[in-house]
C-alpha cells in the first residue's frame, strides 16, 4: 500500500472440532515460518485466550493454554481492539446465550512497531453469527487511512454450488507458496460470495446488531489477562 512498508497479511481459518484444533495452531506456525518479520494474522481462531473472553459456558484450560503456546512460539502479540468485546454470538436467548471473542488479530513486534497507530475495530454483526473486524492503519502525521478487513470462511458456504469449484481453481492456479495460495483463495471466495450467497442472505435475514452492553470495551495485548 502506498506510504507503507510491505508486510504479510495472513487470513487464518478455523478448525471446528476440538480434537482438530491443533491443525490451526500448526498452520499458524507454518505461516510464521514462511512470512517475513512484519507479519499480521487475522481470522476466526475458534478459541479464546482467557476465560473472561467468554460469556456463558466454559472452556477447558488446556485449550486456552495450547492457543497461548502457539502464539508465543510464533512471536505474535494479540492486538488491542475497540468495540464490543465478544465477536461471536450463538443467537440464543437468556441462559442458552453464548458469546465469546473468537475473532482477533495477531501481529509480530516488528509489524506493531511499523504501525504504532494501527487499530483493530470490532464492527456490528449483520446476518452472520460473527462480527466483522477491521484493522485501520494510520500514518504518524495523521494524513490518510488504510483499512484491512478480515476474510472469514463462512460455514454456510459448505455444500453450496460453486464453492468447491472456486477453492479448487484457486489452489490449482500454479501458486507455489501457501501464503499466496491462501490470499488468492480468499479473494476469489469473497467475490463469489458477494455475487451469490451474500445477496441472498441479506434478503432473507434482517440486520442483527451486536449487543452493545458496553460498546467501548478494549482488549489488552497478549500476555496480560485483561480481566485480571
Amino acid at each position: 500500500m502506498s506510504g507503507y512498508d510491505s508486510y504479510e497479511v495472513d487470513s487464518v481459518g478455523r478448525s471446528g472440532a476440538i480434537q482438530d484444533r491443533y491443525l490451526t495452531w500448526q498452520l499458524l506456525r507454518d505461516l510464521a515460518r514462511e512470512s517475513n518479520d512484519h507479519c499480521l494474522c487475522i481470522g476466526d481462531f475458534n478459541e479464546i485466550l482467557y476465560s473472561n473472553e467468554m460469556k456463558g459456558g466454559t472452556r477447558a484450560q488446556w485449550q486456552m493454554n495450547n492457543f497461548r503456546d502457539a502464539i508465543d512460539e510464533c512471536g505474535l502479540r494479540d492486538m488491542s481492539y475497540e468495540g464490543y468485546m465478544f465477536t461471536y454470538d450463538n443467537g440464543q436467548e437468556d441462559a442458552a446465550n453464548r458469546q465469546s471473542r473468537l475473532d482477533r488479530a495477531l501481529a509480530t513486534e516488528s509489524w506493531l512497531n511499523l504501525h504504532p497507530y494501527s487499530k483493530l475495530v470490532h464492527l456490528d454483526r449483520e446476518w452472520s453469527d460473527h462480527a466483522p473486524v477491521s484493522i485501520y492503519l494510520e500514518k504518524q502525521n495523521g494524513a490518510g487511512r488504510n483499512c484491512v478487513t478480515l476474510f472469514r470462511f463462512e460455514q454456510i458456504w459448505v455444500g453450496e454450488k460453486g464453492c468447491e469449484d472456486v477453492i479448487r481453481s484457486a489452489w490449482e492456479s500454479g501458486v507455489d507458496d501457501v501464503v499466496t495460495a491462501l490470499s488468492r483463495c480468499a479473494s476469489e471466495l469473497r467475490a463469489w460470495n458477494d455475487n451469490s450467497i451474500g445477496k441472498i442472505m441479506k434478503g432473507i435475514h434482517p440486520s442483527k446488531k451486536t449487543k452493545t452492553e458496553n460498546p467501548k470495551l478494549r482488549g489488552a495485548v497478549c500476555g496480560a489477562n485483561p480481566g485480571a
